[in-house]
């Protein structure tokens, strides 16, 4: 029996691609909103490659506030692209 790969879509470029390929991005219960490499934050999540480009791609169409229904500050997205630059 082949074992099905869950898909997901980047937030930033739209391309649908296995979900260990992507890195998900979290809002908390408390509101923060952060970068989660392990996969296993609770929140609501969303999901972008590791390319810093798609996380510029998704601020600048504001695919990320629409995803988490909030507004987001400038320097959360400044440290998300650090991280993901790392």
């Amino acid at each position: 029996m082949i074992k099905k790969i869950p898909l997901r879509t980047c937030v930033g470029c739209n391309a649908e691609k296995p979900k260990k390929e992507l890195v998900r991005i979290v809002k908390s219960p408390e509101g923060e909103i952060s970068l989660d490499l392990t996969g296993r934050k609770n929140g609501r999540g969303a999901y972008i490659c590791r390319d810093p480009e798609c996380l510029r791609k998704a601020r600048k169409a504001g695919r990320l506030e629409r995803s988490f229904r909030c507004r987001i500050d400038p320097g959360v997205y400044e440290a998300m692209e650090a991280e993901l630059e790392e």
